[in-house]
């Protein structure tokens, strides 16, 4: 991936590798489909999708699509991910593989969730504080 900075998720896959765009394109329509009404933004060079918070980060790498925060909460995708996860948790899926689609799509519907849970466990704390 290009070191250019970018201030859209458009700008950050017409930078990216010829053959890694789709795979980029992809991802995109798989996160907003399962987050309906999330924001698109640029976080740390890379693209990341917000509404509460900034619930999901993803890059292509060389080598990888990288995915982040690590993902946890959901025992059966969390044993299907172990394969992915790099040394700090965040997952790498290689470019050399079939992408898991089906598996990024499970993961950004579990992080919307946690986002919108976690937005509202801030709610009634304020509330109550």
């Amino acid at each position: 991936m290009t070191r250019t900075i970018v201030a859209t998720i458009d700008a950050y896959i017409a930078a990216a590798r010829p053959d890694v765009q789709p795979v980029l394109r992809k991802i995109r329509r798989l996160i907003r489909k399962a987050a309906p009404g999330a924001v698109e933004t640029i976080s740390y060079r890379i693209p990341a999708f917000r509404k509460h918070a900034v619930f999901l980060y993803f890059a292509a790498f060389k080598n990888h699509i990288g995915i982040f925060p690590p993902i946890f909460g959901d025992k059966t995708l969390d044993r299907k991910l172990q394969r992915y996860r790099g040394p700090k948790g965040n997952l790498q899926f290689p470019l050399d593989e079939p992408i898991p689609y089906d598996l990024i799509e499970r993961i950004a519907a579990l992080r919307a969730k946690q986002d919108e849970v976690q937005a509202e466990m801030k709610k009634k704390k304020t509330k109550r504080g």
